[in-house]
């Protein structure tokens, strides 16, 4: 998935092996994820990371991007996944912004949204459904099918709901886990540098209910589609990997009438 490291900055012609070996060698071990040797991270500078991991009895390293999301989401559990091939990694469905209690129009939350937990580890192994989480989470596109004038929406009626956003994990059992679909404005653009390749790496900061969802888009792709750059106001359509970390709520609620599931 070398697609993904585009998003912040990693060219398309980028040498795997080579970069497995500098992660390796000039990285440090990540917290909650087994031997360190293992899985190791980079710091690229302004949040960014790469991230590199090796599971028990694979030869084969997996590199992904993340970023240190700086503000929390508070999200209600719906269910939680551990994959056997990826034991630090947990896949957390749920609702983001749940109501407080005695408010809210009904619904769990504000929005359903799929993503990976990275340092699943923190987690017991039993969870209350409806729990509420904080955590911090960004997406990486992996489709764009849309970037243009906020009016070239693909559905009228998505203007009509909250903050005129869209956003739901993908429903196939075929889909790839932690992806969800999003129509969302762009709010503001963040410029980072990627450290190591020196190319500038754009934050959307998008306008999703309650808080903002940081995304990243890979330049080469918008090019390769025939994209202009994103700019503040402009809607954004497409699917993207949610990644993220937990941030606190690991404190168990009181509620005896809450299931539980594991």
């Amino acid at each position: 998935m070398d697609f993904l490291l585009e998003c912040i900055g990693f060219p398309p012609d980028l040498d795997p092996d080579e970069l497995v070996e500098r992660v390796c060698d000039e990285g440090e071990a990540v917290a909650w994820r087994g031997d360190p040797g293992n899985h190791r991270r980079l710091d690229l500078g302004g949040g960014l990371e790469l991230r590199v991991d090796r599971e028990p009895g694979q030869e084969f390293w997996t590199l992904l991007p993340h970023y240190r999301v700086p503000h929390r989401l508070r999200f209600a559990v719906e269910s939680l996944r551990w994959v056997p091939d990826s034991p630090f990694d947990a896949l957390l469905t749920g609702w983001a912004s749940p109501p407080a209690p005695g408010m809210g129009d009904g619904l769990p939350g504000a929005y359903r949204l799929s993503t990976w937990l990275t340092d699943a580890r923190r987690l017991p192994r039993r969870l209350d459904m409806g729990h509420v989480l904080a955590i911090s989470v960004a997406g990486f596109a992996l489709e764009v099918s849309y970037l243009g004038p906020n009016e070239g929406v693909r559905e009228e009626g998505i203007l009509e709901r909250r903050r005129g956003a869209w956003i739901a994990p993908l429903g196939s059992v075929e889909s790839p886990g932690g992806c969800s679909e999003v129509s969302i404005r762009i709010k503001e653009i963040r410029h980072l540098r990627n450290r190591l390749t020196g190319r500038d790496v754009d934050v959307l900061v998008c306008d999703a209910p309650e808080r903002p969802l940081l995304l990243f888009v890979s330049p080469w792709q918008l090019e390769q589609y025939g994209m202009q750059k994103p700019r503040p106001g402009w809607r954004i359509e497409g699917t993207f990997l949610f990644t993220g970390r937990i941030a606190g709520g690991l404190t168990k609620p009181s509620s005896p009438s809450q299931r539980a599931f594991g």
